[in-house]
Formats: structure tokens, sequence, C-alpha cells
């Protein structure tokens, strides 16, 4: 239940559009890809920047109008590029893109700064027809700046609020992406993450979101935290959805060595199967499942049903706990970070004030009423003060995360007991947005997958008061067509998606 719901997304003629449909409408005639923009752009200043105030966009494309125009004119000459001509989608503010929007990760620091090109997937996405609609607002640094963070708060985008309780966070750091697309701001949006970025404001926002390989996606162009954890994917309403993006965006870039093992032209959605539960082997990560009996509740509902689908069930798997890996995860990140963000703001942060992470740190401590208002940089601190990557310390730590995510971890587990997948509860519901004492986790179950560089998949289980809490699917590297097949199969035989009312907080029924 909720209160205070609002009635502008009642009457929005695309709310709950899928990428398919909007295609359908454009190929018959009914829909341009112009007005389909112009309607996004109505729904942002209703939705976003007044009515509930999400302020999940952090900028819209001034461009965007004018180039679903031409794509328009393409297709009435016979020429689509694509499944994804004309589709308006958002990217999260740490994608570079080479036109007159901003690259700033949420950071003062790099406002003005201009990039000397379009990160790889964004020119991927150029290629096959997508209209980039604009940037959303993220938690700043996509959350790696303190250890008191709140979540979807940037110094240049402020605030992100969650669509299905205001006073709730949207959890993140590819905040604004799942609350725009939870709200019906744009067809899809475009995410990254380190551990957790995008499978858990997903699951806290009610969508669907993919965290890929780390190889499967380039991170070309991207705002880097670490180089062994990092990857963008996509997040929508609908596993196909998100199915269709990821085909566009995954595949080998020079750009990124990672991606050398990537397979080209893999179209995702011909993979997707309502029958796709039957005869999978499934485990239970036990070790996992979070504390609240209401949500514990929902994950034996989804176990059920994933059984009367015809999947064998293996309850439990034993996994090890993030203890084992969690202290070597943070040191990797440190020392990655420090390399990766130099190495970034030379070559994408052209007439930036900053031009490495010790100027960005004097940068934070010059504009500290602006900046540090309600959180410190403890971590950016911590990180340059950290060695090369070709320190012991570095080095150690990296083989010891590794081992306990993989080969003691999810690989294990996967080859004892035969598996196709592992699943858990993405994580508790929304918590309340506190900007004193910061983020109150409410559980988990991205480390694991992060550490290893495995994808992971959440998709809606239901709600809790109105809010949603989500299912996550794991197995080991490369396992996109089997997670993509199983998500699509849960969503189908459930259809939990529900959209937000817009509520000033969550009722506790």
């Amino acid at each position: 239940m909720a209160t205070g719901t609002s009635r502008a997304a009642d009457s929005f003629a695309y709310s709950e559009a899928t990428i398919a449909q909007l295609r359908q409408q454009m190929t018959v005639g009914r829909l341009s890809a112009r007005a389909l923009v112009v309607a996004y752009q109505q729904r942002i200043e209703a939705i976003d920047r007044a009515g509930p105030k999400l302020n999940s966009v952090i900028e819209l494309n001034p461009d965007a109008s004018r180039i679903a125009g031409e794509l328009d004119r393409e297709r009435k000459a016979g020429h689509a590029r694509g499944p994804l001509h004309g589709i308006p989608v958002l990217l999260k503010d740490n994608i570079a893109t080479a036109d007159r929007m901003q690259t700033t990760a949420g950071s003062l620091a790099l406002v003005g700064a201009k990039a000397p090109r379009d990160a790889a997937i964004v020119t991927r996405l150029r290629a096959a027809g997508v209209v980039i609609l604009g940037k959303t607002n993220l938690s700043e640094w996509a959350n790696f700046r303190s250890t008191r963070s709140t979540s979807g708060w940037s110094g240049r985008g402020g605030l992100t609020r969650n669509p299905y309780a205001l006073d709730r966070n949207t959890s993140g750091s590819s905040s604004g992406s799942a609350a725009a697309v939870a709200a019906n701001l744009a067809a899809a949006a475009i995410g990254t993450e380190t551990d957790g970025s995008i499978v858990s404001p997903a699951s806290r926002n009610g969508v669907v979101g993919v965290k890929p390989t780390v190889g499967l996606v380039s991170r070309d162009g991207i705002v880097p935290i670490a180089h062994s954890q990092d990857t963008a994917g996509p997040m929508s309403r609908t596993v196909a959805d998100a199915a269709a993006l990821l085909s566009v965006i995954a595949g080998p870039d020079t750009r990124d060595a990672a991606t050398r093992d990537a397979k080209t032209q893999v179209d995702y959605t011909q993979l997707l199967d309502t029958d796709g539960l039957r005869g999978a082997r499934i485990g239970v990560a036990r070790t996992y499942v979070v504390s609240n009996d209401r949500v514990r509740q929902q994950f034996s509902e989804a176990v059920d049903l994933m059984k009367s689908r015809g999947a064998q069930i293996i309850d439990p798997v034993d996994l090890p706990p993030r203890s084992t890996y969690g202290e070597f995860e943070l040191e990797v990140l440190l020392h990655e970070f420090k390399s990766g963000i130099n190495a970034y703001l030379a070559e994408f942060a052209q007439g930036a004030p900053i031009k490495s992470l010790a100027e960005l740190i004097e940068f934070n401590e010059r504009h500290r009423a602006r900046e540090m208002t309600h959180f410190g940089q403890e971590l950016l601190t911590m990180a340059e003060s950290r060695g090369g990557l070709d320190s012991a310390v570095y080095r150690e730590a990296l083989a010891k995360a590794t081992k306990a995510a993989r080969e003691d971890g999810i690989d294990k587990a996967i080859s004892e007991h035969r598996l196709d997948a592992l699943i858990a509860p993405s994580g508790g519901p929304a918590w309340l947005t506190d900007l004193i004492n910061g983020d109150f986790s409410t559980g988990g179950f991205s480390s694991m997958a992060a550490v290893a560089g495995y994808p992971h998949i959440t998709v809606p289980m239901g709600t809790l008061s109105g809010l949603p809490v989500g299912l996550s699917i794991v197995a080991s590297a490369w396992s996109e067509p089997m997670l993509l097949k199983l998500a699509y199969a849960y969503e189908q035989a459930t259809l939990h998606r529900r959209p937000p009312a817009f509520a000033r907080s969550a009722v506790i029924a």
C-alpha cells in the first residue's frame, strides 16, 4: 500500500511500454522517434523536475530531438539500423559522450570537462540507432568516495529519490538509472557496477538489472573504480528489454583488453524461453538469504515457483561468507582506483580543474561547503595513500579475493552440484534515506559475483509494503544466455513488476 500517489503516472501514453512495443509502433508509422523523445522529455519535466521531483536525470541531451528526427528520416527512407532504432535510452553520468552533455560522475570537479570521444558502448548504441536521451544522477564517483555515504547523492546532481516511496533510498550507485526506468522516464538505461551498483538499485526500484561478466562489455570511456570488477550493463523494466540492450553493447573492443574473449553479434533476445526453468539445476545460496522474514517468505515462494516450472532445486548450497574476501576486495579497489582514475582524467577530463586523484582530493577540500556537506572522502584519501599495481599488498589481495569468490566460491558450488545457476534475494527493501548517518544496508548478494567478475541478474520478486525486492541469479563467467533464460522464465511466470505510485512514504502493513 502507498499514500500520496501522483496521477501523472496514470495518464502517460507510454507507461510500461517495452522496446518491442515501441519498435512495432514506429514500424507501422503510428509513432515517430521524435514524438517519443518529446513525450519522455515532458514526462521528465513532470515527474523528475516537478511533481514527485525524483531528481534522477542530471542532464538532458539538447540534441536528442534533432537526432530522433534524423533517425525518423532514415526509417522513412527504408533503413532501420536494428531493433533499437529510435529508442530513447538514458546513460549514467560516468559514461563519456563527445557531445554537448557533460560526463562528471556527479562531481563538481568534472563540471566543464569535455570528453574527446564517445565511450565504446556509446559508439555501439549510436550505431544501433539509439537516441541518447540524457544522463542520470548517481552516487558520486560511483559511491567510491566515503565509508559513510548516502546512495543517490552527488555534489552536482543532489539526491535522487525512490519513486516507490520518496523518503526511501534508491541504493546505488546507478541510482538515477534505476529510478528513471522505474518511473518510465525512458525506454531503458545503462548503469555501471563494481559491486552492487546495478543490481542493488535495480532490485530496490523494481526493475531488471544485468551485471555482465567483466570483459563482455567494454569499459573504455567509463569513469573507473577497479578494472578487475568494473562493467556497464542494462537496466530496464523487462528481461527482454535488457537482453536487447545487452545484444548491442556487448562485444570485443581493442581499447579494453578484458573483452578479447567476448563473442560478437549475439542476439540475446533469441535465447529467451518462457519454459526456460524446466530441467535447470538451481542452487539456493542460503549464506546470502537476508534476515528479513517477509523477504525470506517471498524468496521461498520464488523457489517453489521454480520447482513448479520444472527446475531442480538444490538447497542449501554453501558459499563462503563475505568476510572471507571483503577486506581483500577493498584493498584491490583502493589500488586499482588510484591507477585507473588518473589514467581516465588524463584522457577524458580535458578542461577539468583536476588532473589527478591528489588534485581531486584538494578540490573537494576547497569546495567542502558544496561537496562534503553530508559525508567526506575517506576512500579517496585511502586510495591516494596506496602504492602501484606492482605492490605485493595489491597482488596478494587480488589473488586472495578472486580465489575466495571464484575457485572456493561460485565455481566450486557450480561444479560440485552441477548447477546452472545460484539464487538468493537481491537484498531487502529500500531503507529510509539518512543524510546524517548514511546508508543502512538491508543485505544483498552482489559481492561474490562482483569480486569474481561473474554475471549477475536481478528481476522483480514482489513488494514489501509497496517497496520492491528482487531475485538474484548468478553463475560462472560468460553465463549470460543461461541467466537471461532463467530470469525471463521466472519473470513471465510471475509478472511481479509494478509501476511506482510516487508515495511520500511506505505504509507499514
